[in-house]
């Protein structure tokens, strides 16, 4: 159960217009992270800007940022986010063999070089913070500049989601 309370569009002290945006952004429903994130329109508000622009906006391919996100979800114990984000990884292209795979990513074959140089960057930025050379130059291989910082967002923004959820113990809806 959630350690604060859920705003919901009926609740006094809600952003209306702010909540008609997460939710245009959402495809006309809320989750439970926005229904704590409510709380604070600021923070709400600059959320909703930011995932945004990581899911709709970068030019990383879609199956290689949910790559980033469920790995992200298994080294942060992240279920919420893990449950939220293997529909959207499947509907990006990722198979249920590797959706499987994301806990052993190493172990499994059915990663190409770039997905694996993906997920060890994702490691790396997740559990030591700092990320070796050789690792980020082998990234350079497969990507734009452009790209690279986008990468790098996601791997941060859903590290910081992952906390979030988390820290809060927010509800799996269902």
């Amino acid at each position: 159960m959630a350690r604060i309370d859920y705003v919901d569009e009926a609740s006094p002290t809600v952003d209306a217009e702010l909540l008609r945006s997460i939710q245009a952004r959402r495809g006309g429903s809320l989750l439970n992270l926005d229904r704590l994130l409510l709380h604070s329109a600021p923070l709400a508000q600059g959320w909703n800007a930011l995932m945004g622009a990581i899911r709709s906006q970068t030019l990383l391919d879609g199956a290689l940022r949910e790559l980033v996100i469920l790995r992200v979800a298994v080294l942060n114990r992240a279920p919420y986010e893990f449950a939220q984000h293997a529909p959207v990884g499947r509907a990006e292209g990722l198979s249920p063999a590797q959706l499987d795979a994301v806990a052993d990513w190493q172990g499994s074959a059915l990663f190409d070089t770039r997905a694996r140089a993906v997920l060890a960057y994702t490691d790396a930025m997740t559990q030591q913070v700092q990320v070796p050379d050789a690792l980020f130059e082998a990234l350079r291989t497969h990507f734009t500049k452009r790209e690279l910082v986008e990468l790098t967002a996601t791997v941060a923004s859903y590290n910081m989601v992952s906390r979030f959820l988390e820290a809060l113990r927010i509800d799996i809806e269902g």
